[in-house]
Parts: structure tokens; C-alpha cells; sequence
């Protein structure tokens, strides 16, 4: 099915393009030294010694990518993840309607395209400086929707998909819709049970390595969907 080999490629490139995009803007806040009296000296807010975000939580994704010159590769990576995104949900819709053989958008769909775009808005908005409250809750409350929708998205699509399971036999691997299944699910109780702490003052540490982690959780999401659907002719 064409739908098949298109959700494939964009599988990876969702994964690969925003773990490259972090990891590119985290190793030029710890070395900005490489780019001292260039045209991208690194921004004094965007420096930081070296450490290992993932164990410590030294610092967040927003101070490693907000500035100067990580933003550059920070917003068009997630700004082309959001639109790889749109495509990925709408392919999944498109195929699991040939299944069904029915004709609507499914709430994967709808969840995981206003994902995309939460994200893409995200990334607009990353730092730009409003010395107003409100702008701050304004950004957390849409990464938060991102998060939520998200998840909500893949919970669904795993859901249909499990359905489609005999019907899919011969194109998908069993061994891997488990995995996304306990995945997702990880992902909803770590969600739950992180909320207190995150809604609460101090813990920065906890907060930042927390947000490394379960980013790359997300989206291994979809480096799972590369290898669930078999190679399609």
C-alpha cells in the first residue's frame, strides 16, 4: 500500500530530525567556543559547561535551543517535523479508512495534527522575550497541548491498529505494536505521575532531565513505526 511506504519514511525522519536538532543545539551551548569570532558567537544565555542533560538535568531543552545561533537550527527542525507530522497522521487516517473501508478522520487524526501544530507554534514562539506572565503560561500551556495531543494520538492509533491486527498480519510485526503499546502507555504514567512535581516550584534539575527523556520518548514513537510496517512493494 502506498500509505505504508510513505508512513515509513516519515517515521524516521519524525524521529531523527528533532534528536538531531537537540542534541546539534546541546553540543554547541557546551562548545561555543568552536564559534567565537564568527558571525555565530554563540549567545552568553545559550553557554553552558559540559554535562549530560539526560543523567543530571543541568540545563533545559529551551536554554540549550532559544538562542542564538541554536535557534536557527532548532525552529526549522521542529517547524519541518510539524509538517512531516501532518503528513504522518493524515497517511495513517487514509489507511486505516482503506481498512475499515469507511470515509472519516479518525481522532488520531485530529489529535495528532493539532499536535503538529502546537508544536510548529511552539517553535515560532521559542525565544522571543515578553517580559509578561502571561506570555510565559501562554508557552508552557502550548507545549503542554502538544504533550497531551500527543499522546492521545498515538494511544488512538495504537488502539485501531491493535483492532486491525489479523487484517494486517503479513504487513506488520506483532513484537513491535506491543512494544509501542507498553511505550505509550509508560509515557501516560510517567505523565501522571511527574504532574505534582512539575506543578510545584524548585526541582529543576528533576524537571529538565524529565523533559530530555520523555522528549525522546515521544518520539521514539514513530522509530517504532519504521520498523512495525514490513517493507511494501
Amino acid at each position: 500500500m502506498h500509505e505504508i511506504t510513505q508512513i515509513r519514511k516519515l517515521s524516521l525522519w519524525i524521529f531523527l530530525i528533532p534528536l538531531i536538532a537537540i542534541n546539534l543545539c546541546l553540543f554547541i551551548s557546551q562548545n561555543p567556543e568552536m564559534l567565537d569570532n564568527t558571525v555565530f558567537s554563540v549567545d552568553q544565555i545559550g553557554r553552558s559547561g559540559f554535562s549530560i542533560p539526560y543523567l543530571d538535568g543541568s540545563l533545559s531543552i529551551s536554554r540549550a535551543s532559544r538562542t542564538f545561533p541554536q535557534y536557527l537550527i532548532f525552529k526549522p527542525s521542529m517547524i519541518l517535523t510539524a509538517i512531516f507530522l501532518f503528513y504522518y497522521w493524515k497517511n495513517n487516517n487514509d489507511l486505516v479508512n482503506n481498512l475499515y473501508k469507511t470515509k472519516i478522520n479518525y481522532k488520531f487524526k485530529i489529535f495528532g495534527i493539532l499536535s503538529a501544530v502546537f508544536l510548529a507554534i511552539h517553535s515560532i514562539f521559542l525565544g522571543i522575550k515578553f517580559d509578561i506572565q502571561i506570555y510565559k503560561i501562554f508557552r508552557r500551556v502550548i507545549l503542554l497541548l502538544f504533550i497531551i495531543f500527543e499522546l492521545i494520538a498515538q494511544g488512538y492509533l495504537v488502539y485501531h491498529l491493535y483492532s486491525l491486527k489479523k487484517k494486517l498480519e503479513v504487513m506488520i510485526n506483532k513484537k513491535v505494536l506491543l512494544i509501542k503499546f507498553l511505550l505509550v502507555s509508560v509515557l501516560i504514567i510517567i505523565a501522571f505521575l511527574s504532574l505534582p512535581t512539575l506543578v510545584t516550584k524548585g526541582n529543576t534539575h528533576f524537571k529538565h532531565m524529565l523533559e530530555w527523556n520523555y522528549f525522546v520518548g515521544v518520539i521514539m514513537f514513530y522509530l517504532l513505526s519504521r520498523f512495525f510496517w514490513r517493507r511494501t512493494t
